[in-house]
């Protein structure tokens, strides 16, 4: 129905309709203010649980690892000629090296000068006009040869190339180099070709690389089949005396009783080395987790203690034309704060964390307890336990025993007295992760799936039958109006015609 404007009747029939409509309006805007707040709290939900992953990711690549504990500083008496550094030795540990030889790669050079110039230049210019297999066997970092299972039987397995006329010689060169075994170099001044081995050592009675193929590609090459013809030399193991014992490798770094051993020159005189704990990165590891645990539980205490301000409800649409940007934003600080004021479920998590850090570990010798390493909580209570450090206390303890204290934060016991306070620190922490999520979800949850979404879908709805209601509602206000409008003409009409009928 076409709507008709207060001409006759002299009124503002929008503004009317819309004075009306806006007292109707107001359930439909509380809907709208609560579906906000209801968004407003799922993400502050979703913000604890960032700050409670953050510190157990934190826990669990820190504090909850061995290796965090084990590190060590290692003097050695000639860095030059030998370096060496801890990778899994809980103990500290020493010793004396001398370093006989170094390991060395097998080497291959053209047996006379090739014929190629430009490695641009396709194969098919260099003679290889059918396709053709190369295979290069090379020593793997083990001094063996890797292998591969074949029709039942164990086989040697080379790297293997399909080489085509079109190819071009340098493409060949850098699929060789980032695939194979070796590395593949070609001199233009002098128009020969090298080949070394990625790996060092001697293959004993053996060449260290064999070359292979259908076709004739080495030979355009002047490469021998392998590295004990012409042109080649054998690869070389390190040959070292270690504490009096005689050690061959392949490799000029190798592992013994946990510590890596890098050789990097031959020595006339013993070099000797001892590993002490590296106490500055380990109180480094445990301050780091401090400093998180602080960080969160302040986020939640504040959090479950911030001021809710009752009056001030999200605001409509409206509300907020009528507002400067600046007083939207003083609003909204105060609409979105207490969100969680005094939330059970972040309440009982901050309880529950203090008691598994504060209790001692049963079931273990030697330090059982923060405290004990001059971790502590601060005399203010208003900042809800809060952990301290004495530093000089802490390096004591972390001289005196680092795997004590790895014991002391990641026990396994049966009972949770028995765990360690970092173990059970993450179950706490994973708990209460689980029935936040339960209530919030995460990003890219789909709202049926969790508490809040599903209010949230229960409002949309809501709010969707009430404007449908709302613009009927309109709808039969203006009909209304418009056949009012009509009668009052039609009447203005007829009296119209009678007072020219008695003029």
């Amino acid at each position: 129905m076409v709507r008709i404007s207060g001409l006759a009747s002299g009124m503002d029939i929008d503004e009317l309709v819309k004075s009306m409509m806006q007292a109707e309006r107001v359930p439909l805007d509380k809907l709208t203010q609560k579906k906000q707040y209801s968004e407003w709290q799922r993400d502050d939900y979703r913000s604890m649980n960032t700050a409670l992953s953050e510190l157990d990711t934190l826990i669990r690549d820190g504090i909850g690892k061995q290796s965090s504990f084990i590190k060590k500083k290692v003097t050695v008496s000639n860095p030059d000629a030998v370096s060496v550094k801890n990778v899994n030795s809980t103990s500290d540990f020493s010793g004396n090296i001398k370093v006989n030889g170094l390991a060395k790669a097998a080497t291959m050079t053209s047996t006379e000068k090739s014929a190629v110039t430009d490695p641009k230049k396709k194969l098919s210019e260099l003679g290889i006009t059918t396709p053709q297999d190369i295979t290069i066997l090379t020593i793997n970092k083990d001094g063996g040869f890797d292998t591969e299972v074949k029709d039942g039987a164990t086989v040697e397995k080379p790297y293997t190339l399909t080489l085509n006329a079109d190819d071009t010689l340098e493409s060949v060169i850098n699929k060789i180099n980032a695939n194979s075994g070796v590395t593949l170099f070609f001199d233009e001044t002098y128009q020969k070709f090298s080949i070394t081995a990625k790996n060092t050592g001697d293959a004993k009675d053996r060449p260290e690389i064999e070359l292979g193929g259908t076709g004739d590609f080495f030979n355009v090459l002047k490469m021998s089949s392998n590295n004990e013809g012409a042109g080649g030399s054998k690869g070389e193991n390190a040959s070292i005396v270690y504490n009096g014992l005689e050690i061959s490798r392949p490799s000029n770094t190798f592992q013994i009783n946990g510590a890596e051993i890098t050789v990097k020159q031959k020595t006339t005189d013993t070099v000797t080395f001892s590993s002490t704990a590296d106490v500055d990165a380990i109180l480094d590891t445990i301050t780091q987790f401090v400093n998180k645990y602080n960080e969160a539980i302040k986020k939640v205490q504040d959090k479950t203690g911030e001021a809710k301000y009752r009056s001030f409800t999200p605001l409509t649409s409206e509300q907020k034309k009528a507002m400067t940007e600046d007083e939207v934003k003083l609003w909204e600080e105060k609409a979105k704060s207490g969100t969680l004021k005094s939330d059970s479920t972040l309440k009982s998590l901050l309880t529950t964390m203090r008691s598994s850090l504060y209790t001692s570990v049963d079931g273990i010798t030697g330090k059982n307890n923060l405290s004990s390493l001059g971790i502590t909580t601060t005399k203010n209570y208003l900042e809800g336990g809060k952990l301290t450090i004495d530093e000089d206390k802490l390096r004591a303890a972390i001289s005196e025993d680092p795997n004590a204290i790895y014991d002391m934060f990641m026990a396994n016991g049966a009972e949770k007295s028995d765990k360690g306070l970092a173990r059970r620190l993450r179950d706490d922490i994973e708990s209460s992760m689980k029935a936040i999520t339960e209530k919030a979800g995460k990003a890219g949850y789909v709202n049926n799936n969790f508490t809040i979404g599903k209010l949230v879908d229960g409002l949309d709805k809501k709010i969707s039958t009430f404007e449908a209601k709302l613009t009927k509602l309109e709808s039969r206000y203006y009909n209304q109006f418009t056949a009012m409008e009509k009668a009052i003409q039609k009447a203005n009409s007829q009296s119209a015609s009678l007072a020219s009928y008695f003029s």
